[in-house]
């Protein structure tokens, strides 16, 4: 196992709205701050946070898939396909934004927190595909629940959001000094970020690595193997996403 460790003052940040809208980016965009600029196909991840009510006007998007999942509160989606939606917490908006799409964002509090998450698919391709949105309750995703943790299926498998580009998406909870088993596979890289709590990894070979509240991580490893996630003295939720570290398609430069 190899893992590098971004803390929040590692990561990006972002302001809309006047402040009403506040971000913390593990991956963000140039010159906001973050370390990190992508993992392979994802492309971006923002943690955004609004205390009352806080509004994105109409902007536009190509090519990229863009979901926006709810930890908190209610995210409200309007575009130019006529689509005028909301979804509440557990929720997913998902933009496949093709040919392109222009859409608006209005998040409603008490303490609403989302995440938007962009992938990067072959955008020559998806450029020639009409745009579409698709929006999904916390109650169609699949959950496993055992003693002490359970992880819903966000991303690959049997979640009923299917993207172009190759992703896995888990939210993870675990109640304290819990366990859980976590395959890491070679050639994919692991992106995690921690919710609340803070815990530890531990690879067969007796690497460990603790990890705080807020922090960012990237875990890697030359051969496959079996990662075990504990949590500390607190409850952790950790959020994490799986994706190649290379693609057969050309990316697009990021540079900072």
């Amino acid at each position: 196992m190899k893992m590098r460790l971004y803390t929040p003052a590692m990561q990006g940040k972002g302001i809309f709205d006047g402040g009403k809208i506040t971000e913390q980016k593990p991956i963000g965009f140039p010159g906001e701050g973050s370390v990190i600029n992508r993992v392979g196909p994802l492309f971006y991840w923002a943690w955004a946070h609004t205390p009352e009510e806080g509004y994105i006007p109409l902007h536009p998007h190509y090519s990229f898939e863009i979901m926006t999942y709810v930890l908190k509160g209610k995210a409200e989606h309007g575009d130019s396909l006529g689509t005028r939606s909301t979804v509440g917490e557990g929720g997913a908006q998902v933009i496949k934004a093709g040919s392109g799409v222009s859409h608006e964002e209005r998040f409603f509090g008490p303490d609403m927190e989302a995440f938007q998450i962009w992938f990067e698919p072959d955008l020559q391709s998806e450029a020639k595909k009409k745009p579409a949105y698709e929006q999904y309750e916390h109650d169609e995703f699949p959950i496993e629940e055992q003693e002490g943790w359970s992880v819903k299926q966000i991303l690959g498998d049997a979640s009923p959001i299917h993207l172009t580009s190759e992703a896995r998406m888990w939210d993870i909870e675990l109640m304290p000094q819990q366990k859980f088993s976590q395959p890491l596979t070679k050639g994919k890289a692991l992106a995690a970020l921690a919710v609340s709590g803070e815990g530890s990894w531990k690879s067969g070979e007796g690497h460990h690595e603790a990890f705080h509240e807020r922090d960012f991580m990237l875990l890697s490893t030359d051969e496959d193997e079996e990662l075990l996630l504990q949590a500390g003295d607190e409850s952790v939720r950790i959020f994490l996403i799986e994706v190649p570290e290379r693609v057969n398609y050309g990316l697009i430069p990021k540079k900072y």
